[in-house]
C-alpha cells in the first residue's frame, strides 16, 4: 500500500467530514499523534484501523487503500486495415479467379462511393472513405473460403444502391448480384413503420442464402467497429437488433449450406463475442 497516498486520503477525508485530528482520533479510538502520523505518511494505519477509517469517513474502503490509476496512453486506429491495400489484394483475386461479377464490380463501387466517408471512430485521427467497409467484408469473406462470384460482387455493392444516386439496372453484374444487392437494400414500405420494414426486410433476406451470407458479414464488421462511433442509446439499440433478426440470418447459413457453415460459425462467434464484451462497458 502506499502510505503516503492513503495519509492523503485520511486527510482530506476528515477535513471533508468537518473533524478535528482529536475529533477524528476518538472516532477511531487512537490518539490524535497516531492520525498526525497517518496523514503525513509517517505511519500506515492496520487493517481494523483501516476499515474503521473507511467507514467514519463514508468511503469505500478500496477507494482509501487503492493505487492511483497510471495514466494510460493508447493509440486508436482509424481503420484497421487500408482501402487501398484491400482494393488491390480484391483486384488480383478477381482476375486470378476469373471473378467477373466482382471485378465488373469493384470499379463501379469505388466511382459511385466517391467523396463518401465512413463514420469514424470518435477517436480517429484521419477521414476513412466509405469504401474501407465493402472492401473489408470482401477481404473477410474472402479469408473464410468465400470465392463465390455472386457473393463477392454483392458485397462490393451492397450499399450502392441504398447509399448512392443509382438504380439497380445501372449496377453492371448479373441479375442474379442485382437482386442479392436488392434484398440487402432497406426501404421503409408504404403504409409500413420503420420497424415493420425492418422485419418484412429480413425476412425477405433469410428467403436467399447469397443475400443472407453478406448480411451477416456487413453486420460482424459493423459490430467491429461501432463501439468507437455509436452513442450508448444506438449501442442497446444495434445489439438488440442483431440478436432479434442478424442471428436467425446466420441460422441460415450455418444449417442450410454445409459450403458455408464454417464461416457461418466464426462469424456468429465473432459477433456474440463482440457484443457481449460490449454489454459489459455500457451496462
Amino acid at each position: 500500500m502506499n502510505t503516503q497516498l492513503i495519509g492523503k486520503r485520511i486527510g482530506a477525508g476528515r477535513k471533508k467530514c468537518g473533524l478535528t485530528q482529536e475529533a477524528f482520533a476518538a472516532k477511531i479510538g487512537v490518539s490524535a499523534q497516531a492520525v498526525s502520523k497517518w496523514e503525513n505518511g509517517h505511519n500506515l494505519p492496520d487493517i481494523d484501523n483501516l476499515l474503521i477509517i473507511a467507514e467514519v469517513l463514508k468511503i469505500p474502503y478500496a477507494s482509501l487503500v487503492e493505487d492511483e490509476k497510471k495514466e494510460i496512453n493508447i493509440n486508436f486506429r482509424s481503420r484497421l486495415f487500408h482501402e487501398d491495400n484491400m482494393y488491390t489484394r480484391i483486384k488480383t483475386i478477381a482476375q486470378l479467379e476469373n471473378l467477373q461479377n466482382s471485378f465488373a464490380a469493384l470499379e463501379f463501387m469505388r466511382t459511385h462511393h466517391k467523396g463518401q466517408l465512413r463514420k469514424g471512430s470518435r477517436y480517429a485521427t484521419d477521414e476513412v472513405a466509405y469504401i474501407n467497409h465493402p472492401l473489408m467484408m470482401a477481404c473477410h469473406a474472402h479469408a473464410m473460403g468465400i470465392h463465390d462470384d455472386s457473393i463477392l460482387a454483392a458485397i462490393l455493392l451492397h450499399d450502392v444502391v441504398e447509399d448512392t444516386d443509382t438504380s439497380l439496372s445501372e449496377l453492371p453484374v448479373s441479375d442474379e448480384v442485382k437482386e442479392i444487392v436488392n434484398l440487402l437494400t432497406f426501404r421503409v414500405l408504404p403504409g409500413k413503420s420503420k420497424a415493420q420494414s425492418k422485419a418484412a426486410y429480413y425476412e425477405a433476406i433469410r428467403k436467399n442464402e447469397k443475400a443472407c451470407i453478406v448480411k451477416m458479414i456487413d453486420r460482424c464488421n459493423n459490430v467491429s467497429t461501432m463501439a468507437g462511433c455509436f452513442s450508448r442509446e444506438k449501442l442497446v439499440e444495434y445489439i438488440d437488433e442483431t440478436e432479434t433478426y442478424i442471428m436467425p440470418v446466420i441460422d441460415v447459413v450455418k444449417k442450410g449450406s454445409p459450403a458455408y457453415s464454417d464461416a457461418a460459425f466464426l462469424v456468429k462467434y465473432q459477433i456474440i463475442s463482440l457484443i457481449e464484451s460490449i454489454k459489459t462497458l455500457i451496462n
